[in-house]
């Protein structure tokens, strides 16, 4: 049975077309773009957003720990991370991650790979069923997913794991590809941590053991230096950057996606560009964290591929990633349309983001076209900050005035799953999340 869904306008990779039907199959892919048929769905259509980094789980700390406490940082931040890690049980892990695929959905991403790294019980017991409860919680919120199981060793370069990672950690390759072969229901990845989890002389086993497990190739995700110091530890112990060491160490190509890359020298950007590996930027994150910026604008110009994430999810809004990717470019360089193409900022930077989205999913999303999933994001005819716009310069409007209040439906494989804001049983959702967050955290 296929699905024909006509739009006013439709964004494709080859430009803004106007009146066409998407003809969608029974397995959720677009068969084809036919000119319209009379009757419109939608005024605005634009490809679903990968999010191309979560840590689903962090969607609970929104909020906590904004007081000063000293020389607050990345790394004290990280230790209410841990509190909270420690105590999460699978149901918690389910209630608080379906809350953050919904949030994801009325936000614009229509797939998300999870960065999963809470993976034993409260008690150290190993087992899948945190993972389980992910992949669950994406069934039920009606995202697609790509679980990236972490392998986690150590606490920092040549550092043991210390005792609040101990739910993160496995003790050897194998063990590790116990877990992939227990996770069902879900495409899988690989991501090695960082290399402050994982000594760079165990990649190259972890790679080909999870490739024979597979027979195949999965996309391998990993945090690089996204911290300061990160870098500066990585020098003392290495005599070289995190990004330098990893290209050293493994067949960087473009199964690679490197999360962050904030700290990136001209010399490492160049390498990851020439090895068509990934970049996968997490803009409100990493301000949220006081990260840095990394010099997307020069990265793009240069041919670089870049991604999106909503990492901490501590707010969840693909258009205000973008917003805040463009503006700390403004920032760096102190002028302005950094990442615009020669017909302006919207259109050209949402297709950039969903290629590199795709890319870094390994998968067919992140453009209306036959063969890709009909993961698709319609935005609202009558909002606000594009009126007195010609679709010309909507999405340009869209980057600069908009939110994800102004999206109208969101669509999943073909099918609605999101109508002006409303999901199916978020009231639900968001009901349990409280109770949760109130019980793990609220005072």
């Amino acid at each position: 049975m296929h699905t024909r869904l006509t739009f006013k306008y439709v964004l494709a990779p080859d430009g803004l077309r106007h009146d066409q039907t998407l003809v969608v199959g029974a397995g959720g892919l677009i068969e084809a773009l036919e000119p319209g048929d009379g009757r419109v769905d939608g005024f605005f259509v634009i490809p679903g957003m990968p999010n191309a980094h979560s840590h689903a789980f962090q969607r609970a700390l929104s909020g906590f720990g904004e007081q000063p406490r000293g020389e607050d940082s990345f790394w004290s931040w990280r230790e209410a991370m841990y509190r909270l890690a420690n105590r999460l049980t699978p149901e918690d892990m389910f209630v608080i991650a379906r809350e953050a695929f919904l949030e994801m959905l009325r936000g614009g991403f229509t797939s998300v790979a999870e960065f999963h790294y809470v993976h034993h019980m409260p008690d150290g017991r190993p087992g899948p069923q945190m993972g389980l409860a992910v992949i669950e919680a994406a069934r039920a919120a009606g995202i697609h997913l790509l679980l990236l199981p972490v392998f986690y060793q150590s606490g920092g370069f040549n550092v043991p794991a210390r005792d609040e990672q101990r739910r993160f950690v496995h003790h050897s390759v194998e063990e590790y590809c116990r877990l992939l072969q227990e996770l069902h229901g879900a495409r899988l990845g690989i991501a090695p941590h960082s290399l402050r989890a994982v000594a760079p002389q165990v990649l190259p086993q972890l790679i080909t053991s999870t490739d024979s497990l597979c027979r195949g190739a999965w996309p391998i995700h990993i945090h690089v230096s996204e911290q300061q110091r990160e870098v500066e530890e990585c020098q003392a112990t290495f005599g070289t950057t995190p990004i330098d060491l990893l290209a050293r160490s493994v067949e960087l190509n473009h199964r690679w996606s490197l999360v962050h890359a904030t700290h990136a020298t001209q010399a490492e950007r160049h390498t990851i560009i020439s090895r068509d590996a990934s970049v996968v930027l997490c803009p409100v994150t990493e301000a949220y964290l006081g990260d840095g910026l990394f010099a997307a604008d020069e990265f793009t110009r240069q041919g670089g591929r870049v991604a999106i994430g909503s990492d901490s999810n501590c707010r969840i809004d693909a258009l205000e990633e973008l917003r805040w990717l463009e503006y700390g470019q403004r920032l760096r360089s102190r002028q302005r349309a950094r990442l615009a193409g020669p017909r302006g900022l919207g259109a050209t930077l949402w297709r950039q983001a969903c290629a590199g989205g795709a890319a870094a999913l390994a998968e067919p999303v992140g453009a209306i076209a036959p063969g890709h999933r009909a993961d698709l994001v319609v935005l609202d005819q009558h909002a606000s900050p594009w009126l007195g716009h010609d679709a010309d310069t909507l999405l340009d409007a869209f980057i600069i005035g908009g939110s994800r209040h102004d999206i109208a439906q969101v669509y999943v494989g073909g099918r609605c799953v999101v109508d002006h804001g409303v999901a199916k049983e978020a009231d639900m959702s968001a009901r349990e999340f409280a109770r949760v967050v109130m019980r793990l955290i609220g005072r």
